[in-house]
């Protein structure tokens, strides 16, 4: 992998954007819900049961933070004529799969590499 960063793109507009992106994804629970997301729309409760140890309370206010990030967004569907409301990525959201990728990859030898030093 070559070196995409170097001296000039470490400007202080590159560190206001890496910041900005850190803020809209920084928390222990907002990607997993962005990884939930990724494959469909999602009402609340399948949100909770699928992310291991995450709390009602917590899936409610990462909600609301990446909300109003625009990451998801509220999507009232009809189930059965009745109107439940799930929640579903918008464009920005479903772009950070490959970041979510990335950085997985990056955890992964991260680990390997920490373990063996």
């Amino acid at each position: 992998m070559t070196n995409m960063i170097n001296q000039e793109s470490c400007s202080a507009s590159f560190v206001v954007a890496l910041k900005d992106a850190l803020n809209v994804i920084n928390g222990k629970w907002k990607l997993a819900i962005v990884c939930v997301l990724l494959e469909e729309q999602r009402r609340f409760k399948d949100i909770e049961h699928l992310i291991t140890g995450i709390t009602p309370r917590m899936v409610s206010e990462e909600l609301k933070e990446l909300e109003i990030n625009g990451i998801i967004k509220k999507v009232e569907v009809i189930e059965n004529g009745l109107s439940i409301t799930k929640y579903g990525l918008t464009e920005s959201g479903k772009n950070l799969e490959d970041v979510i990728v990335m950085m997985v990859k990056w955890g992964k030898e991260h680990r390997i590499y920490s373990m063996s030093s």
